[in-house]
């Protein structure tokens, strides 16, 4: 644990994968997956919390998630609303600044209104930020974000000389975050899934086959202590 603290990433972000695999290995419906792996996250914003870690964000609900049986999709806005009803008062209690990236007009008037009320409580807060990607896609971001300095382009509000990488993150969802160090995969699946495709470009991967049900802070640890020794160039060479 001691290397941690000189080597903590500042911002890990996680596909949390298995939900589905875990229930099914279990003999247990796919909601049982989904109402556990969502009570996880509180447990993952504590060990951040606990270990110093600034941001953290999760991978909730793509885009593409609305192909999944109407069922199941109803069910996870359900236990996403509950979750909110549920865990953001004590969120800000603890000084926890919550937001939510992704297309967020595209979600129900009642989870918009949620979505809302949880922002701009805590929106004052600095202890900690978590973001939760909600109909989120990585090309999706992109698309938003191009568009909209298009429109600035064609008013004459900005010229094309001026857009350079700098400019281009201040129309990303997360235009006040630094990017992700640590990306976690659980699952053991090798994709990002179309997961913040732009903010990843020098992110560190672990991959891990548990599923995220199961996932705790052990397997935290181990992904924090594996980042820790690594080297990160950003494009450099290795300094002897």
């Amino acid at each position: 644990m001691s290397i941690l603290k000189n080597k903590l990433p500042q911002h890990v972000a996680i596909i949390m994968d298995g939900n589905g695999r875990w229930a099914k290995k279990k003999g247990l419906p796919r909601m049982e997956g989904h109402r556990v792996g969502i009570e996880k996250i509180r447990e993952i914003i504590q060990v951040c919390s606990d270990l110093g870690i600034r941001i953290l964000t999760i991978y909730a609900f793509s885009c593409q998630n609305w192909k999944r049986p109407s069922w199941e999709v109803s069910f996870l806005m359900s236990r996403f609303e509950a979750y909110l009803n549920k865990e953001i008062d004590e969120m800000n209690k603890k000084g926890i600044r919550f937001q939510v990236i992704g297309r967020r007009e595209s979600l129900s008037a009642s989870m918009q209104k949620k979505i809302r009320r949880a922002m701009s409580l805590t929106r004052g807060n600095e202890d900690f930020i978590f973001n939760l990607a909600l109909n989120y896609g990585g090309q999706e971001e992109i698309l938003d974000a191009v568009k909209e300095i298009a429109q600035e382009v064609k008013k004459g509000d900005l010229s094309p000389e001026e857009i350079d990488l700098t400019l281009f993150k201040r129309y990303l969802y997360t235009d006040d975050l630094p990017y992700p160090d640590l990306l976690i995969r659980t699952g053991g699946e090798y994709r990002v899934s179309n997961f913040l495709l732009w903010q990843i470009a020098y992110t560190e991967f672990w991959v891990t086959p548990i599923f995220w049900p199961d996932f705790g802070k052990k397997e935290f640890i181990e992904a924090l202590e594996d980042y820790a020794h690594r080297e990160r160039r950003f494009g450099g060479i290795r300094e002897d």
